[in-house]
């Protein structure tokens, strides 16, 4: 958890592919600075980081992205990748205000753990991390978006997330339904012919549902409302449909969840079906 890693990467797909899978919360990584102002000792650490981080969903990504560059008339989405922990920052929070999670202590900058156990002392700074991590990173992504409305004339972020298949405390909206791939969905940026796409994606796993337990999805502030050729929805994958809950191995459902998120870029981009 120490050194000083990049704090996001831009992995390039093909130039003429507009799709960009966004992965903000697959990292373990917390730089020594960082974990200076965490309160939890090294083992209660590795434990909140089991339960907040979306394991393995950096390596679904990638592995989806190298399906979706494998044949003729496919196109290689672009990625980009957190290389950080959630913990240190979380990019996908509004920084201000209008973020509902501060109301549990996990706004841009988290105070509570998933427990609702302090995580950092009561009046811990947020702006340094805010000036120093979040901006540069919606900076990046805004970029990122940004080139790809430049070189196809749209932008589909595909959020890669994972979840729980048991609510924990932190969950505001936990009470619904918890299906093996939970799609979110935003009224603006969300248009119903991508909805269908991932439905049909990911129909093999026992049922999709939208915006439950987690709901929405990222566009960078610049975009969010406001431009329709800014396309987005995030995929939630039930942990225990690829994985050992909390934070253990992968298993072979990765290898099913990577091939269903390739068939959805697919879809997004025009390619033939495979």
């Amino acid at each position: 958890m120490n050194g000083s890693p990049d704090p996001y990467r831009l992995v390039p797909g093909a130039p003429d592919s507009p799709v960009i899978l966004h992965v903000p919360h697959s990292s373990r990584v917390v730089p020594a600075g960082v974990r200076e102002g965490i309160v939890l000792d090294d083992a209660a650490l590795e434990r909140e980081l089991d339960h907040i981080t979306d394991s393995h969903t950096a390596r679904i990504a990638a592995e989806a992205a190298a399906l979706a560059a494998n044949g003729p008339g496919r196109k290689e989405p672009w990625r980009f990748v957190n290389g950080l922990s959630r913990l240190v920052v979380d990019p996908e929070r509004f920084p201000d205000d209008r973020e509902e999670m501060r109301a549990v202590g996990m706004g841009a900058v988290y105070t509570r753990t998933t427990h609702g156990k302090p995580l950092r002392p009561d009046g811990h700074p947020e702006e340094p991390l805010i000036d120093r991590y979040f901006h540069p990173y919606a900076a990046a992504m805004t970029d990122a978006v940004a080139r790809r409305l430049e070189a196809t004339g749209r932008a589909v972020i595909i959020d890669v997330h994972s979840y729980p298949g048991e609510r924990l405390p932190y969950e505001l909206h936990g009470d619904g339904p918890r299906p093996p791939v939970c799609l979110g969905h935003d009224s603006f940026h969300t248009l119903p012919e991508l909805l269908a796409h991932a439905e049909k994606a990911f129909a093999g796993f026992g049922g999709t549902g939208v915006n439950s337990p987690f709901s929405g999805t990222y566009v960078p502030l610049k975009y969010y409302g406001t431009d329709r050729r800014v396309g987005a929805l995030m995929i939630e994958i039930r942990r225990d449909v690829y994985m050992t809950e909390p934070g253990g191995p992968a298993g072979p459902g990765l290898h099913r969840v990577a091939a269903a998120l390739a068939e959805l870029v697919d879809a997004v981009t025009g390619a033939p079906p495979t």
